[in-house]
């Protein structure tokens, strides 16, 4: 098993992440493009110490850039959206 640390990237914190926290209890994660639900959801639940119920995954296109003439493209990423059970809540975004 790959280390957790190399599968969840970063956490996303956006206002659309953020009505989705306070309602739905999830959490949003630029994660490894090559790890998969299951490899997620047990980084998850060994990085913050939740259990998890659901994790939905999106492959996001790395926008075009320009700097005047020239043209380059960032890279592509992959995002997780993690359900948690409902009595769980990760403290790191609660402070946010």
């Amino acid at each position: 098993m790959r280390d957790p640390r190399s599968i969840v990237r970063r956490a996303l914190i956006t206002e659309k992440g953020t009505v989705l926290r306070e309602k739905r209890n999830q959490y949003h994660f630029e994660v490894a493009r090559d790890a998969n639900k299951i490899e997620i959801k047990q980084a998850v639940e060994a990085i913050f110490s939740v259990k998890v119920s659901a994790v939905r995954t999106q492959q996001m296109r790395g926008k075009l850039k320009r700097q005047g003439r020239y043209a380059g493209r960032q890279s592509d990423w992959k995002k997780a959206i993690v359900t948690l059970k409902p009595d769980h809540k990760i403290e790191l975004f609660e402070q946010i």
